[in-house]
């Protein structure tokens, strides 16, 4: 027996102003979360972005292929109903970051770490008011408290839109700092990526590269970039 997949069943997706934001509708049909939420967007772009992958929709529905509208969904249903849990959640990796972490051999990679790492943390001291110090090793030492905090309030001041975009950058880049870098448009989505990835580049550059690796490195990095791409449209101006 055949699987059931939902059908197109709308002729265009268009983006209306609504109470508190911006919706979109199907016909006339606004469309609703999976929660049966109403599905209001902080800001025109946001909108248009969902829109056009319901526009883009065939004759079935192919929900792999709407991530925008997978972010916005997860926003309104998860990030918004335990915004303070998500926050928390986050804010932690601030004190395990993974700039932090420093190997101590061979002096190549040593060298390499200090050499896009260090900058990054030098961002994080100057632009958000929080120096978080590399230890050499995996042992976990603990960060200065009051970076901790001021990075945390940072996080909790995330609207769920914005935390729901910075859940992926922070989670998939293993680091606070990163996450705030991408969601700062510090540098290109990509040139943050291979930051994060430093160790891995790193390995694949002395070893060889392992394909099974590469691909899923490849699937993480676009859902990085898409992340990106969602928290600057949370914040973009109509």
């Amino acid at each position: 027996m055949s699987e059931w997949k939902a059908k197109r069943f709308w002729k265009e997706a268009t983006v209306e102003e609504a109470e508190g934001g911006f919706t979109v509708r199907l016909d006339a049909r606004p469309v609703k979360t999976p929660a049966k939420r109403a599905l209001i967007l902080p800001t025109r772009a946001m909108a248009e972005a969902v829109a056009a992958e319901w526009n883009a929709q065939e004759e079935e529905i192919r929900p792999h292929l709407m991530p925008a509208t997978k972010t916005t969904n997860a926003a309104i249903d998860k990030v918004a109903t335990q915004h303070a849990e998500v926050a928390e959640m986050l804010a932690a990796y601030g004190d395990s970051d993974l700039l932090c972490y420093r190997a101590d051999h061979p002096e190549g990679l040593v060298a390499r770490q200090a050499e896009q790492w260090d900058p990054m943390l030098d961002w994080g001291a100057e632009a958000l008011g929080a120096r978080l110090e590399p230890r050499t090793g995996v042992i976990h030492a603990p960060q200065d408290p009051e970076a901790l905090r001021i990075l945390s309030e940072r996080t909790h001041a995330l609207s769920p839109f914005e935390l729901a975009a910075f859940h992926d950058l922070v989670s998939l880049s293993g680091s606070l700092i990163l996450g705030f870098a991408a969601a700062e448009q510090v540098k290109p989505l990509d040139a943050l990526w291979d930051i994060s990835r430093l160790d891995e580049i790193w390995q694949a550059e002395q070893w060889g590269k392992d394909d099974e690796a590469e691909q899923m490195a490849e699937i993480k990095k676009e859902s990085f970039l898409h992340a990106g791409r969602m928290f600057t449209l949370c914040c973009a101006q109509d």
